[in-house]
């Protein structure tokens, strides 16, 4: 038993601990001035803060290589922009304002007084002059601003909606998908009877970036104050709503991080609040909350320093800090009170450091390594939230073994002087019957210990020994067992993909427009660009144009693809162009000497990159259909892609690409389950490891990697069931919970194997006597710290406090329910006879005793040698 043992690294840590805590009870005052000056000086950081902010929803929120960048490179290379305006053939969202037009009783739209609200709303848009009007700055083709198509067939006369026919989705060669929305057609017929919705757009021109982003806020504000409709509703959006509201939401939660902050030292002060004047730990709890804050600032200031982008995401992780700061606090403060308090301050210290700096030691460095290995991620989102996490809490960590272990050595000075919390003033020493106000420093005179406190007398009389009962552990496996279930369901029930309008606040007119545009314009999707990018193809050769004639009828024959609309094609306009006219289009000379001319005249000259006698690439358009939630995109885009790589097998082959400018941001699909599912087994992996080098028994290692796998399965199973999706947002959350899932259960499983007690079921009580309390302190602190992102407006900051809401519930219920008890079934976790005297022995260190130092100037090695 003694030969799988794995203490060769915590035992000469926990002594290099006690060192440091006795180094650190000497000079507390030299450790506090230095925390706070290198706080101060690396906080100078934050003046760069606002030239770091990296928050562009492309950058930050889609795969850093995903394929349609690459594709989208290949289209602007072959297909540069033209004067001629195509909202077709934009390789970009474009530079445009949006209006949807609903009936203000949600019923048909066409009608004349509703179509008068129309005309008049189109008449004030153009008419809008904000140093620039529509007409200066509008996309142009033949001169001419780009139209609405409803306009155009109605002439713009709201008399004409009632008798004018028009066909539905193509009206005279013109698609109408886009434009009308919540149609109902005559029986057997194209023929629109009724329509519930229009949407207008105007476009601009993208060369003229500052004047139009001037006439586009113009626009938003007259919307946003426009209330002259009487017959219509009016949702508005533009090309740039979502960059700007995505950067109204960070600044939304800095009122709330003050509230935080207030809370977090509230609960830390009341849950180590006593009625003894002298052992009462308020200071100790206050100091402990602003070691976090230091660490926050110390961290992100050196990262500002670093030149590192501070995404919008990054905003949450203060709160988070916060909560681990606190956490950390409480397990030291759990072990300072349980040392004699009759020795010195630095005796006391060095017994705190030993036995509770390696726990925090295992636990940091897991949540650490978790956040490092979120680097790999392709979100730049989530590496800016995850080097920022890491390095605060690497900071936080290194703070709470100086300045906080100090401001525990003087408060530990004035408990040994006997003086009043608040006041400094020496009292009489309490004998039980003192008034608590007059009297302190009471401690049992038989361990030389401090009073346990109610709650850890809970944990050692009552919830140990219960929990050790065998029907307590069999109703324990029970409610494991159908916690399990219930998250494996879950987890077949999540959904994939970050919504664009959850990057808007609620309540804003983004949410209103997309809101809008799901409900009416789901039928039809993208109109996806196929872009034949071989140089080689002989589009004048028959056996090639059958190939790509199948080609076509493949990406025709998916259920999402409109098989009712023909494709958008040159090369068929041309081959019909070159019938009419008696053209021998097989040829290879004919078929390109009539190009150029066919080009210029039938509106095709932006499909094909025809130069110096040579096609080097051209594109076709395919419609496709009922596209209305984030599963219908990834199909789409798997099979558009699949059936790409499948013309490129045919004979001879077609050789394209797919793409479309939502494709950029239908890639997170491609990579978020795998990139999940990488971190994931990556970080575990990395937990075992480290669980194995500092935990003293193999075993009980494993039961800490089992933790992390079922705190994870729970998490990604409950958030389904509580509407949150698997998205670049919630992958921060998940690796949060590779990391803090290992904590709770970390704690148990390194106090449990520490424990110097016989039995399974004795270890196991005395495990949740020494850390039942700071667990549940733990719990609610970290808890406290985001709780207030509940009420935040935006759903970035929402998802993450219920994820970590769902990590710190499920990891806090495991670290003292699941995993002591499953402890309990493996008795190889108890040390041997050899091993417990072994470890009593080495527990007996004597620590830089003022009786024994003539000089205080450091604390001797052959101090710390074993008896």
């Amino acid at each position: 038993m003694a030969k799988c043992k794995t203490d060769c690294i915590e035992r000469p840590l926990a002594l290099a601990f006690a060192k440091l805590g006795c180094f650190v009870g000497r000079y507390p005052s030299v450790f506090i001035l230095v925390a706070i000056c290198v706080a101060a000086v690396l906080g100078a950081g934050f003046m760069f803060l606002k030239e770091m902010k990296a928050n562009d929803i492309e950058d930050q929120f889609t795969p850093v290589n995903g394929p349609a960048k690459m594709e989208r490179a290949i289209v602007v290379e072959n297909f540069p922009q033209s004067e001629e305006f195509s909202q077709l053939r934009l390789v970009s969202e474009g530079t445009y304002a949006s209006l949807i037009i609903t009936d203000l009783h949600g019923k048909n739209i066409f009608t004349e007084a509703a179509f008068k609200d129309i005309i008049e709303l189109d008449r004030q848009v153009k008419s809008l002059d904000i140093g620039h009007t529509f007409e200066n700055l509008c996309a142009k083709t033949k001169g001419r601003c780009i139209s609405n198509a409803i306009f155009d067939i109605l002439n713009y006369k709201a008399t004409k909606v009632v008798s004018t026919v028009i066909t539905y989705p193509m009206n005279n060669g013109i698609f109408l998908g886009a434009s009308i929305g919540g149609v109902e057609l005559k029986p057997n017929s194209s023929e629109i009877t009724s329509a519930k919705a229009v949407r207008l757009f105007y476009f601009l021109d993208e060369q003229k970036t500052n004047e139009t982003s001037v006439w586009l806020n113009g626009f938003l504000k007259l919307l946003s104050n426009n209330t002259e409709q009487k017959m219509v509703h009016v949702s508005y959006f533009t090309s740039v709503s979502r960059q700007n509201e995505l950067e109204t939401n960070s600044k939304s939660v800095i009122p709330l991080f003050s509230f935080t902050y207030f809370l977090a030292i509230t609960i830390s002060v009341m849950s180590c609040l006593r009625l003894d004047c002298v052992r009462t730990k308020v200071w100790v709890a206050t100091f402990g909350v602003i070691s976090a804050g230091l660490a926050v600032l110390a961290s992100f200031g050196l990262l500002l320093f670093c030149g590192m982008p501070f995404a919008m995401t990054v905003a949450s992780a203060p709160f988070l800090i916060l909560g681990v700061g606190v956490d950390d606090m409480f397990i030291m403060i759990s072990s300072w009170q349980k040392t004699e308090v009759d020795k010195d301050v630095e005796v006391r210290l060095a017994e705190t450091y030993k036995e509770a700096a390696v726990s925090i030691t295992i636990t940091t460095l897991t949540d650490v390594l978790a956040f490092y290995i979120g680097l790999l991620t392709p979100f730049r989102s989530v590496q800016s939230f995850c080097m920022y996490t890491s390095t605060a809490l690497l900071f936080c960590y290194i703070f709470n073994v100086t300045f906080f272990g100090a401001c525990l050595a003087l408060n530990g000075k004035r408990e040994k002087g006997n003086r009043h919390w608040l006041t400094c003033m020496k009292v009489p020493e309490a004998t039980g019957d003192d008034n608590v106000c007059c009297a302190g420093g009471a401690y049992d005179k038989v361990t030389h210990k401090e009073f346990e406190m109610p709650v850890d007398s809970f944990f050692k009389k009552y919830y140990g020994p219960f929990l050790t009962r065998v029907w307590v552990k069999m109703l324990v496996c029970l409610i494991y067992a159908g916690y399990l279930a219930v998250s494996i369901y879950g987890c077949f029930h999540i959904q994939e993909g970050l919504d664009l309008k959850h990057l808007a606040a609620d309540g804003s007119y983004v949410g209103d427009y997309y809101d809008n545009d799901d409900e009416f314009f789901f039928n039809f999707g993208p109109n996806v660009m196929l872009v034949i990018k071989d140089e080689h193809f002989q589009y004048w050769n028959p056996t090639a144009r059958k190939s790509l004639d199948l080609c076509l009828e493949n990406f025709q024959n998916l259920t999402m693809a409109d098989s009712d609309i023909p494709p958008i094609s040159w090369l068929s306009a041309y081959m019909q162009f070159g019938l009419h006219a008696g053209f021998n289009l097989d040829n290879e000379v004919e078929f390109k000497s009539h190009l150029t001319a066919f080009l210029n005249r039938s509106g095709f000259r932006q499909d094909l990159n025809f130069t110096n006698n040579q096609i080097h690439a051209s594109r076709v358009f395919i419609q496709t259909v009922n596209i209305s939630t984030a599963i219908d995109e990834k199909n789409m885009l798997n099979a558009f892609r699949e059936t790409a790589v499948e013309c490129g097998n045919l004979q001879p082959p077609v050789v394209l690409i797919v793409y479309h400018p939502a494709f950029i941001y239908f890639d997170q699909y491609a990579v978020i389950i795998s990139n999940t599912i990488q971190n994931i087994v990556v970080a575990t992996c990395a937990m075992l490891v480290i669980s194995l080098l500092l935990i003293p028994n193999p075993l009980c290692s494993l039961w800490v990697t089992f933790s992390i796998a079922s705190v994870i399965v729970g998490v990604a199973g409950f958030m389904a069931l509580w509407d949150v999706s698997l998205d670049s947002v919630s992958m921060i959350n998940l690796v949060i919970c590779i990391g803090f899932s290992v904590d709770f259960s970390a704690h148990i499983s390194y106090a449990f194997v520490s424990s110097e007690k016989s039995s399974a079921n004795e270890k196991v009580t005395d495990a949740v006597n020494k850390l039942g309390y700071p667990i549940i302190q733990g719990a609610m602190s970290t808890i406290a710290g985001v709780v207030v992102l509940a009420a935040a407006k935006s759903y970035i900051f929402r998802t993450f406090f219920k994820i970590m809401f769902l990590v710190i519930l499920f990891g806090a219920v495991h670290g003292i329910v699941f995993i002591p008890v499953f402890l309990t079934f493996l008795g190889t976790c108890c040390k041997s006879d050899e091993r417990k005297q072994n470890l009593k022995e080495y527990t007996e260190v004597t620590v830089c005793t003022n009786s024994k130092l003539e000089s205080q100037d450091q604390c001797p090695d052959s101090e710390y040698e074993l008896k």
